[in-house]
């Protein structure tokens, strides 16, 4: 297949055109390169495979439409996974109109590209935080979003509202992935764990929020990876059962589908920490603070629709994936 895919500079993009272009696929990728966190880094994801004969690369934000619509015209791709977005909740509170411009102008863009040069099945990224004020553990796909906690999950939740319009209109395939914490080599420098092995490692102080008391579905970028490809190939299709009088959220009339993907596993915040600190062999000193604006105490994924859909649910233990980032982390940064 030719799959474009957006953020290919970026922690889960570069991922996954490294799976595509492994099993033989031509991949377009797509990725401003901007400096929300160290440039560098995103360079060095992209020397990984920028070099590949089935590769190509723009650095454009998704927000230039020409652009955007010039690399769909010149390379007609069957498939699109979007992965590009202005990512973090923290961020959204001081930078919003940074989350209106990629999130929802870039995305409408997208839209648009996959409808006129006829796409075949759009691919995205969504995020767990469209579940926001929610307290039902774990969260379903058949469960109501329409309270967010940030702009960030608004414009996620905006997202998924948005694909399903054009699922119904012009009969575009499309399928979100609520992601939930992910994390791994090769990860963003404003995750947690990324900020903790930093920290620990220059035996400074962590900051850990609500006073420790969070849990998480942490789940690791291999597994997100696999969900990924295995949902880009295979195609969004409408509910036969869909019941217009009691209407599924998850799911519709119209060829769309949402998905949750996570580890299923929610792990105290605790002892994600002390998993990080048996990695490194230190102990962290800890600052405990109280939970930050636009952030939740828990997550927590209920994953047997994508289970059914694609006969695969995320299983890397923490421990083991942990281990796995600060073996990358030590070597990378040659600590």
């Amino acid at each position: 297949m030719k799959v474009l895919v957006t953020g290919s500079a970026g922690f889960i993009g570069s991922y996954v055109v490294i799976k595509l272009l492994e099993r033989g696929d031509t991949v377009f990728g797509i990725d401003n390169h901007n400096d929300y966190y160290d440039p560098a880094l995103k360079e060095a994801r992209l020397d990984r495979f920028k070099n590949h004969k089935n590769y190509k690369h723009l650095r454009v934000s998704l927000e230039d439409k020409s652009k955007l619509l010039e690399y769909f015209d010149t390379h007609r791709p069957d498939r699109v996974i979007n992965l590009a977005a202005q990512a973090g909740v923290r961020y959204s509170l001081t930078n919003p109109h940074a989350y209106i411009d990629a999130n929802i102008q870039g995305f409408i863009n997208i839209l648009e590209a996959c409808r006129h040069f006829e796409c075949k099945h759009l691919t995205y990224a969504s995020s767990s935080s469209v579940y926001g004020g929610n307290t039902k553990l774990p969260f379903s796909e058949h469960d109501s979003v329409d309270h967010p906690v940030s702009l960030y999950a608004a414009t996620k939740k905006a997202n998924e509202l948005m694909a399903h319009t054009y699922s119904h209109l012009y009969g575009l395939p499309t399928t979100g992935l609520r992601f939930f914490t992910v994390y791994g080599p090769w990860g963003r420098p404003d995750m947690a764990l990324f900020l903790f092995t930093k920290a620990i490692l220059e035996r400074r102080a962590i900051d850990v929020y609500n006073h420790g008391e969070m849990t998480r579905d942490f789940t690791f970028i291999d597994d997100i990876v696999e969900g990924v490809i295995r949902v880009n190939d295979k195609t969004a299709i409408s509910n036969k059962d869909f019941d217009s009088l009691n209407p599924d959220p998850g799911s519709s009339n119209a060829p769309y589908r949402v998905f949750n993907i996570g580890n299923s596993r929610p792990t105290p915040l605790m002892d994600y920490i002390n998993a990080i600190e048996t990695s490194l062999g230190i102990e962290a000193e800890k600052n405990f603070l109280p939970l930050q604006s636009g952030d939740v105490p828990a997550t927590s994924s209920d994953t047997s629709e994508l289970e059914k859909w694609v006969g695969f649910r995320p299983n890397t233990s923490v421990e083991i994936g942990v281990q796995k980032f600060v073996d990358w982390y030590r070597d990378f940064y040659k600590v």
